[in-house]
């Protein structure tokens, strides 16, 4: 049967897309962000750590959806989804190739389940959605595996709570386990970390915030589930919301993890970043960086 090997956190800031198009990879500023992503990349090239699927989670950034549609939860089944942004046009990557029949099978489970998944048989994906994939697989002639697309609404309020991401993230793993294929299936989530793009608090960065959070998401993400919308917004920013993708991921997981990798930098444009790999404790490999001290230091507060 398929099974949730892996779950993937990452940013999915455009500026990144922009420092890769232009070269600017090992320059003085994102250096170090790339840097942080190298053992992502050289862990996941592994033949035993390439997924056959991503279920990637991700919010559309006005590109698929606007006003007029504003899909809490989406799932994309079709075979193939275009590149797209907002404003730029699309930046020069392969379209995603989905996987319609486990697409279809984990709609139909999570229906059943009562979550009310739109679904999608004609998608473009943003930069929410490739720049994870560049990140982590960086400029090849088609993506490496199969993705199926699940953009979640954090853009409108309301966006969903942590508690229903976290339980749709259980969910999705029940549906992937009754799928009868043999498949490697990461589940990713994607945003974050905490940053605001508009008003007088414009640049936020709270790093507390962030490290505590990385924290929870792998030692108590039951408890980080209830954590209500306002605390995002104060703490994080107002786009610090997308934090509650990372909880979907996390519920796919089950109840222990191993922290295999993790990587928390500022600033990445104006935003924090992170970046985690982790797996089922019962299944997991053994940890990339046990000491958790990279970029220069900047994750100095190690996870318990």
């Amino acid at each position: 049967m398929a099974r949730v090997t892996t779950g993937i956190t990452s940013s999915h800031i455009p500026a990144l897309g922009a420092a890769i198009q232009t070269g600017k990879t090992e320059d003085a500023y994102w250096g170090p962000v790339f840097n942080g992503y190298k053992s992502i990349k050289d862990w996941i090239a592994k033949e035993e750590n390439m997924p056959d699927v991503v279920v990637l989670v991700y919010n559309d950034h006005a590109s698929a959806f606007d006003m007029n549609c504003i899909p809490t939860f989406a799932i994309g089944c079709a075979e193939s989804f275009k590149p797209a942004d907002e404003g730029w046009g699309p930046r020069p990557v392969p379209d995603v190739i989905g996987h319609p029949d486990l697409a279809w099978h984990i709609a139909q489970s999570l229906i059943l389940d009562d979550f009310d998944m739109t679904i999608f048989n004609k998608m473009d994906v943003d930069h929410g959605c490739t720049i994870p994939l560049s990140m982590m697989f960086g400029e090849p002639d088609e993506w490496p595996c199969k993705v199926i697309p699940l953009p979640v609404n954090v853009v409108t309020y309301p966006p969903p709570s942590g508690a229903r991401c976290f339980a749709l993230g259980d969910s999705i793993k029940a549906a992937v386990e009754s799928f009868p294929e043999d498949l490697n299936v990461h589940v990713w989530g994607t945003g974050g970390m905490s940053h605001q793009l508009q008003g007088p608090r414009a640049g936020l960065i709270n790093k507390e915030f962030d490290l505590d959070f990385i924290d929870q998401l792998i030692n108590d993400p039951e408890a980080l589930s209830k954590k209500p919308h306002i605390d995002y917004l104060r703490e994080a920013g107002s786009e610090g919301i997308e934090l509650v993708m990372w909880l979907i991921m996390r519920g796919a997981l089950g109840d222990k993890v191993k922290d295999l990798y993790n990587f928390y930098h500022i600033p990445a444009s104006n935003t924090a970043l992170g970046a985690l790999i982790l797996q089922p404790e019962e299944t997991a490999g053994e940890p990339l960086n046990p000491r958790k001290v990279l970029s220069g230091g900047t994750f100095d507060k190690e996870p318990a």
